[in-house]
């Protein structure tokens, strides 16, 4: 199995910015897909940004197109999502995932949590 651990969380400003990092371990090699989620009481768990591996390409929610970016760094086995002009609104518990090779590449980009086998355990991140 892939284990996850997020940090970079914390309070900041509206308008200000954070990275988060995702160190991954384990069986790396089991999985295709890594994302991001974030979760709220209100909004349950919603997909934030996914990157495929193969193609290194990328999707974003609409709620965060053009202020975040999702990266990764093979050689520290890390994802990373850039967080440009947060908005209060972001506030929430931000986790990352990764996908089980198992399922096709098309699940990535659904972003859809249930798919996604391995987690985090989460970072918060609040805009305040």
């Amino acid at each position: 199995d892939v284990q996850l651990v997020e940090s970079g969380g914390g309070l900041v400003q509206p308008g200000g910015s954070l990275r988060l990092s995702c160190v991954a371990t384990g069986n790396t090699y089991s999985t295709n897909c890594m994302a991001w989620f974030r979760q709220t009481p209100g909004r349950g768990r919603e997909g934030v940004a996914v990157i495929l591996f193969n193609d290194q390409n990328t999707y974003y929610a609409d709620s965060v197109k053009g202020r975040f970016t999702i990266s990764k760094d093979n050689a520290k086995n890390t994802l990373y999502l850039q967080m440009n002009s947060l908005k209060p609104e972001d506030t929430a518990m931000y986790y990352c995932a990764a996908l089980n090779l198992e399922l096709g590449t098309g699940y990535c980009r659904l972003m859809w949590p249930d798919y996604f086998e391995y987690w985090g355990q989460g970072t918060q991140v609040t805009v305040s």
